[in-house]
């Protein structure tokens, strides 16, 4: 591959340099925040040779790169040069966005060192299991400290990502939240001490986040208003001077226990779901998975795992939940490689599969899985029934990193040495259900078959009519990644002219959503439509929709099936582009009418049941 090549093409898919506010990567993507997000073309970006798929998640325009993503990283890096400096000009974001963006920001970067200090200290304690190498030895002592200081000094790590996403001075900031671990206040703070005739509380800041968060928040407020306003001869001291002398007494009494209070509570909540639900969090959790990485969204999970492991030193939802992901993934997609016919496939799978082995997911995601329902179907089941073993089991994990084939000492327990087994056990009956099931479910589309003569044909071909009057547009030309990239399945989108949706051919409802924006069809083909009216219209609840038919009810075509009212749903905000995509394509070859015309009553799909 041309790396150069590619970061070109990937750089001008983003908008330009100048676009670009920041950039990071992680174990498998690009992760750039943009200035103005609307520059952004994803097409273009997939087109790039190396890209595996691009989406606009959390706060960030996500490019899927896969194993290459270091090389990638390197050579889009320099080229763009120092983004540090490009501030953003383009429209604002959403509240939820920006938080999604800090969070990432803050913690995705503190993954390696804690990934590899968590992992030396496993590979002791495995070697120690098997009588190697003495745990009361020195050197095991020494080496067990190296592998434990990524997380004993992780406010200080934590300071430094903080500071660097402010982009205020990180130096300072470290020295400033070092102040919470320094021995000598350590010593204070447990024999009982005050500042300003105010009560220090004893709290342990060692492996604490959120502290160091809100630390470094309060100091990047205190170093704008003294650049602002100090004298520019004196400001490189007296603005860093001002800014811990104010910051770090009150992180001491005020952020600091806050911070504390709120990483116990938050870890508590997450405990308290799990105990309760048991089991049945950690299988419920795996079966989502899938959707979670392919949008990026596992990402905020990982300041629930940091803090839990600041707190109890191990983890037992995520972890476990991702290995029962993770292998499933491998093996639905050696299945597949088995028993597809297309070459082209074939190849694919066999390369996300190892991928996945090894706890890289977004390659068997992008390039297999979310593009075959029956694939899907196959990591689910053995992602949710190796998740309900772990779970029942209690498996637990003692290194922040993705579980994987390589990363098993993770799981490695001195004081309860069948918590490895139980990960060998989740492992085997993640890769075995989902192998097994994508072998019997795996269906071959229009491919003759040698072996018995059997060629797969189309059947019961029908026309489908527009569900709504109005402008004809293709679903890649729809500002939502799940129409736009056909994770629900094929079909068409309409800018409405009137707020009137009707069946596009004969058929039974099978779902009417509580909010009215969207409904479920099987037609008599047995084609499973989803319709769905605007974007993001759910949030209207109910408001400016009229259902006219019932869960069951046989409609003929053209019968109507929802009224709304375009023109409030515009003036609330809300893109009213309706789309009909047929949910089950794996069963059917579809043609679409992508002519952006005005169509009123007319053919827009033709649908063809395959059939042998």
């Amino acid at each position: 591959m041309d790396f150069n090549s590619s970061a070109k093409a990937i750089i001008s898919g983003v908008g330009g340099p100048k676009n670009v506010a920041s950039l990071i990567h992680c174990s498998t993507r690009l992760r750039f925040t943009l200035n103005d997000f609307d520059k952004a073309d994803l097409d273009a970006l997939k087109a790039a040779d190396g890209v595996l798929g691009a989406v606009i998640a959390g706060g960030q325009c996500q490019v899927i790169i896969g194993n290459d993503v270091v090389e990638m990283f390197d050579a889009v890096q320099g080229l763009l040069g120092n983004t540090s400096g490009n501030a953003a000009k383009g429209p604002k974001q959403s509240f939820g966005k920006v938080v999604i963006d800090f969070i990432i920001g803050v913690f995705q970067p503190l993954v390696p060192a804690i990934a590899g200090g968590g992992i030396l200290k496993a590979v002791l304690m495995l070697l120690a299991m098997f009588g190697w190498i003495s745990d009361k030895s020195q050197t095991y002592q020494i080496l067990n400290l190296v592998g434990g200081s990524p997380l004993y000094f992780l406010p200080l790590l934590v300071a430094i990502t903080t500071a660097q996403k402010l982009k205020v001075n990180p130096l300072v900031a470290v020295s400033t939240v070092g102040v919470l671990i320094l021995p000598d206040l350590v010593t204070l703070m447990a024999k009982g001490t005050t500042l300003f005739g105010m009560n220090v509380m004893n709290v342990t800041y060692s492996s604490q986040v959120f502290p160091a968060i809100l630390s470094v928040l309060f100091y990047s407020v205190m170093e704008r208003f003294f650049t602002k306003y100090s004298p520019k001869p004196i400001r490189v001291f007296f603005v860093p001077m001002m800014a811990m002398l104010i910051t770090a007494p009150i992180t001491l009494l005020f952020l600091g226990p806050l911070g504390y209070v709120a990483g116990e509570g938050f870890v508590s909540v997450i405990l308290f779901l799990n105990t309760h639900l048991g089991w049945l969090a950690t299988a419920l959790l795996a079966g989502v998975l899938p959707f979670m990485v392919a949008t990026g969204m596992h990402k905020p999970m990982i300041p629930y795992v940091v803090s839990t492991f600041s707190t109890m030193g191990k983890e037992a939802l995520y972890l476990p939940a991702s290995l029962a992901h993770n292998i499933a993934e491998s093996g639905a997609c050696f299945a597949i490689a088995l028993r597809t016919k297309d070459v082209k496939l074939r190849a694919v799978a066999i390369s996300a599969a190892i991928s996945a082995l090894f706890g890289i997911t977004e390659p068997a995601l992008y390039g297999v899985t979310l593009q075959h329902k029956r694939a899907l179907i196959s990591v689910i089941t053995g992602s949710v029934v190796s998740g309900a073993y772990v779970g029942i089991v209690g498996l637990t994990g003692f290194t922040i990193v993705g579980p994987g084939l390589a990363s098993l000492p993770m799981f490695v327990d001195k004081s309860n040495p069948a918590n490895l087994i139980h990960a060998l056990i989740g492992f085997g009956i993640s890769f075995a259900v989902s192998f097994v099931a994508g072998l019997l479910l795996w269906k071959n589309e229009n491919v003759s078959d040698a072996d018995d003569g059997k060629v797969t044909t189309t059947v019961a071909a029908e026309d489908l009519t527009a569900p709504v009057a109005g402008k004809v547009m293709p679903l890649s030309e729809v500002p939502d990644d799940v129409f736009s990239q056909g994770l629900i399945g094929k079909g068409i989108a309409v800018d409405p002219s009137e707020g009137r949706l009707v069946a596009p051919t004969a058929g039974t409802i099978e779902m009417v959503y509580e909010t009215k924006h969207a409904l479920g069809m099987k037609t008599d083909n047995g084609a499973e439509l989803l319709f769905h009216i605007g974007l993001d219209t759910v949030q209207l609840n109910g408001q400016y929709f009229e259902s006219d038919v019932q869960v069951g009810q046989h409609v003929e075509a053209g019968e109507v099936l929802e009224t709304f009212d375009l023109a409030k749903i515009k003036a609330a905000g809300y893109n009213p582009v309706t789309m009909m995509v047929v949910t089950n394509q794996d069963n059917y070859t579809i043609a679409v009418d992508e002519s952006n015309t005005e169509t009123v009553d007319q053919s827009v799909m033709n649908i063809a049941k395959l059939g042998v």
